[in-house]
């Protein structure tokens, strides 16, 4: 039973990364399309190991999220490190709620 209060606790708190990467940071700008919802998941799922296995620090968020931004999507560094910051702000203040 222990197990699925731990899973149904993961579950949760991959869903508030989930939302914050969709309300917060969305740099392709796609948080008003619901077919694309589970566009940021995979970036979800390691932020999450970030904060809870990593101890992972905002700045070490906003640094993975600001890598994901300019290399992965390849999109312009212009305002991104500010949204990258403010969105691992927010995601940081999430591990209060873990």
């Amino acid at each position: 039973m222990v197990h699925e209060t731990d899973r149904d606790q993961s579950d949760n708190n991959r869903a508030l990364v989930r939302e914050a990467l969709l309300h917060d940071w969305d740099p392709i700008g796609i948080s008003d399309i619901p077919e694309a919802k589970d566009e940021y998941d995979a970036y979800a799922d390691v932020v999450l190991g970030m904060l809870v296995n990593e101890h992972a620090t905002a700045e070490d968020i906003a640094d993975y999220l600001f890598k994901i931004a300019t290399e992965h999507m390849a999109l312009t560094d212009r305002g991104m490190a500010e949204l990258c910051d403010s969105a691992a702000k927010a995601i940081v203040a999430l591990r209060s709620d873990f």
